[in-house]
């Protein structure tokens, strides 16, 4: 494997972001996970440090712009530097524009793209000053295509996906930037569609998935890369996803 890395996952309470924190403390790295719910994060360290991995956990909310600060410069200052930075919380409570759920459309905006903003707000000056760095981010095929009830979700993606190509294109080629858009996957993110329309469509369009782990293997992989190599997109899917 590669040399021990120093790298941040929001959202690592559940999911994608749990499967990556798992993965990349089981491959030698050192974890520093971030989520709103901190039993989960407890739990996760217990598991990660019985089986013999290095992690740190910390209370996070993205959509606090000083939370988010504070989170990547205690890692600094704890470690000395931040190697990589999975932006991954996200939250995908779909609906009809019609539904008119505003508070919701406005979560979704306020978690998707303000808080993948924070992050890079946050971790920039660093991987600047320290000549290097990572930045992933967890889009989804939502930034890719447009589906009934997914307007302001496949927006709030398309945006993630335009932030992270514009982030690529104006960073030093020390800082490597890579946009992972996943399929279906196994997650907790269809538990927070409230509109009855919604929630029933997502239920047969969820009936082939992939585990999260599918995802950690490609995060693992673009990491794993020689610093020459820049893994710029990945889209992950399931075979039977169309």
């Amino acid at each position: 494997m590669t040399d021990s890395k120093i790298i941040l996952v929001t959202g690592a309470s559940s999911g994608i972001g749990e499967a990556v924190a798992a993965r990349l403390a089981a491959e030698g790295h050192h974890v520093v996970a971030g989520a709103r719910r901190e039993d989960r994060l407890a739990d996760l360290a217990r598991r990660i440090e019985q089986d013999g991995g290095s992690i740190d956990v910390r209370r996070l909310d993205v959509t606090d712009r000083a939370d988010v600060a504070a989170f990547v410069d205690a890692a600094v200052a704890e470690h000395g530097r931040v190697d990589v930075v999975v932006n991954n919380a996200g939250v995908m409570p779909l609906s009809r524009l019609d539904a008119l759920l505003v508070d919701e459309w406005d979560r979704m905006i306020d978690v998707n793209i303000r808080g993948l903003l924070h992050g890079i707000a946050a971790a920039l000056p660093h991987f600047q000053r320290q000549g290097g760095g990572h930045f992933i981010t967890v889009a989804s095929v939502g930034a890719h295509e447009v589906v009934p009830t997914g307007a302001v979700y496949c927006a709030s993606k398309f945006a993630a996906w335009a932030i992270t190509e514009g982030l690529r294109l104006e960073v030093d080629p020390s800082i490597r930037v890579t946009t992972v858009s996943p399929g279906v996957v196994e997650s907790e993110l269809a538990e927070s569609i409230t509109d009855p329309t919604a929630a029933g469509a997502m239920q047969e369009y969820r009936a082939d998935s992939i585990p999260p782990d599918a995802i950690a293997r490609a995060i693992s992989y673009a990491i794993g890369e020689p610093a020459d190599v820049d893994v710029n997109e990945l889209i992950i899917r399931p075979a039977r996803q169309r």
